[in-house]
């Protein structure tokens, strides 16, 4: 009879009992260190695999106009997304979720084979919380919801160009929603909640960051007067077979933008079939040779120099001016063969203009350009915007003199030329631009002696109302003052100019007895009833202007005598309404 293994080697069992021993030991103590002791472990671990924290989404801030009217506003959407491994498990319910998602059964079942190996996939972005709802509750394995927020512009392409627009993530792409965007954009939160091992939602446990809103935000601009100023721009746009268009209208006082139009627009709620060109904010973007409404500014150099005054006189006979190999002309036919400064400005002559730059030195009216504003950085910050280009040269030969006094060999955007001429209308002070609605009085510049800008402001006043002014800018009850301008369009990948291209300017303010709004109108490639300033964007300039003044309830300047106001109107002869 064979004697027990254990009976032969005594040590050799004590040593297995002894190692058992100390096993067991050790795994109790390790199971009382776990329970007891070092107990957030397991609680740790545990909470690894159920413990989420879901992300709580911030609505961006509110853009409003200057009176509170809603420009951007953010409302709450859905956005499905899908564990494709596990959708896997269920294929037979895929076609009753692409008839839900309104998505073809086929793409849909051959995109989630594709990702099958994929535990995150959008389904689709930005559906209205019900629609969201009535897909969640087919309660398709594998399908989940992200609460999200969607950006809703309610006045469409009536402020597309100013306000912008955000992409699908909420982050700004365009216009004041990207230049703002740090501001705008709120700070998401953070929910913590139980789900079971396949995703699914056990226990709401509790807030642990609550989400920030951004800040909201109040622009300079007036509903209303944008709605006027798109509105007659459209129609400019259509009535002379135009290509484009920008019109801006500025507070004199404040530097505030009141309205800032563009054509062609978009609408930034539905971009499916948006093309680049639509988006050009064309006031900040478009740079342009601002033709005669220089000579405004070139006439105001010149009186402040001290050397010429509004009743000097010019020679301007025969209507040319020969420099070198370069001829002058001016465009039509003048009052005579010789003009005082006023005249000058009514009959548009370049002639005339390009004289008084000869005696008073380009560079002189170089200074007070770039101190106006032109050529210059605005400060507004706005995305993509130009500052456009102002020359100056170490030997101001009589070409480029000539050429900058009447407006050509510089480019300037819409919203500088209309800050140039608030200057004037401000009696020589300049008030710095914002888009963002301001409360108190902004410190302003003496960019020009007062005296010599409330001569201008009686010299433009004139350039509408004289017999030969442009009385299609006129506005009924009202006195105000501006210039027309035509500027020939350069060719693109040439040099010199395009042939029967241009653009049809028109800038000035109002009312004269106390001026306090500039309107700049710019009409790209006017092709049916004419081209020059006078003739195309004057109108447009005198029925924005009169919408302006009466929507703003400002007292009118121009009202015939009592006994006069059932008299039949004189109707002004069309001397030079559509002169440049």
């Amino acid at each position: 009879m064979m004697k027990l293994e254990g009976a032969l080697f005594p040590w050799r069992f004590r040593v297995v009992l002894g190692l058992l021993g100390i096993m067991v030991v050790a795994i109790a103590w390790r199971i009382i260190d776990l329970q007891v002791v070092d107990r957030d472990f397991l609680k740790g671990q545990g909470d690894a695999r159920s413990l989420r924290h879901i992300p709580i989404p911030a609505h961006r801030g509110l853009i409003t106009d200057r009176n509170g009217e809603p420009l951007a506003v953010s409302t709450p959407v859905t956005t499905l997304w899908a564990n494709a491994k596990e959708m896997q498990l269920e294929k037979g319910k895929w076609p009753a979720l692409a008839a839900a998602l309104g998505q073809d059964p086929k793409a849909l079942t051959e995109r989630l084979e594709a990702q099958a190996n994929k535990e995150f996939i959008y389904l689709v972005r930005g559906l209205t919380p019900e629609q969201g709802q009535a897909v969640l509750d087919l309660k398709v394995p594998g399908v989940y919801g992200i609460e999200e927020f969607r950006r809703f512009y309610p006045a469409g392409e009536v402020t597309a160009h100013m306000v912008g627009f955000t992409d699908i993530d909420d982050h700004g792409r365009e216009g004041i929603e990207l230049a703002y965007d740090e501001w705008l954009a709120g700070v998401p939160g953070k929910r913590q909640v139980i789900k079971d091992r396949r995703g699914r939602l056990i226990k709401d446990v509790q807030v642990t960051k609550n989400a920030k809103a951004g800040k909201p935000l109040a622009l300079s601009i007036d509903l209303r007067l944008q709605y006027l100023a798109n509105r007659e721009l459209r129609n400019a746009i259509i009535e002379n077979g135009a290509k484009a268009g920008s019109l801006v209208i500025m507070d004199v006082k404040t530097g505030e933008i009141l309205a800032m139009v563009n054509q062609p627009t978009f609408n930034p709620n539905n971009r499916r079939n948006l093309q680049p060109a639509m988006m050009r904010n064309r006031a900040m973007i478009d740079v342009f040779e601002p033709g005669s409404t220089m000579k405004a500014i070139s006439m105001s150099a010149a009186i402040e120099t001290g050397r010429w005054k509004p009743t000097d006189t010019v020679e301007v006979y025969p209507g040319s001016l020969q420099i070198g190999k370069y001829t002058i002309k001016d465009v039509s036919k003048t009052e005579g063969p010789v003009l005082d400064l006023t005249g000058i400005l009514i009959n548009s002559s370049n002639v005339g203009m390009s004289k008084i730059a000869f005696d008073i030195g380009g560079e002189t009216i170089y200074r007070l350009a770039q101190k106006i504003g032109l050529g210059q950085d605005t400060g507004l910050g706005f995305p993509g915007e130009r500052v456009g280009n102002l020359p100056n040269y170490r030997e101001w030969r009589k070409a480029e003199t000539a050429t900058l006094s009447y407006g050509y060999g510089v480019s300037v955007t819409a919203i500088q030329l209309v800050h140039a001429f608030s200057a004037l209308a401000n009696n020589g002070r300049l008030a710095p631009l914002t888009l963002i609605k301001t409360d108190k009085a902004p410190q302003t510049t003496q960019v020009l002696p007062e005296a010599v800008a409330k001569t201008m402001q009686t010299m433009l006043q004139q350039v509408i109302e004289a017999p030969r002014g442009v009385f299609r800018a006129q506005v009924p009850a009202y006195h105000v003052g501006g210039k027309s301008g035509t500027a020939r369009k350069t060719s693109v990948g040439t040099k010199g100019y395009a042939v029967n291209s241009y653009r049809s300017l028109f800038a000035g303010f109002g009312p004269m007895s106390d001026p306090r709004y500039a309107i700049v109108v710019v009409i790209d490639e006017p092709s049916k009833a004419g081209y020059y300033g006078g003739l195309v964007s004057a109108p447009v300039f005198s029925r924005v202007m009169s919408g302006t003044l009466r929507l703003m309830n400002v007292t009118p300047d121009n009202l015939p005598p009592t006994q006069q106001a059932n008299a039949t109107p004189v109707v002004p002869l069309k001397a030079n309404g559509g002169r440049g």
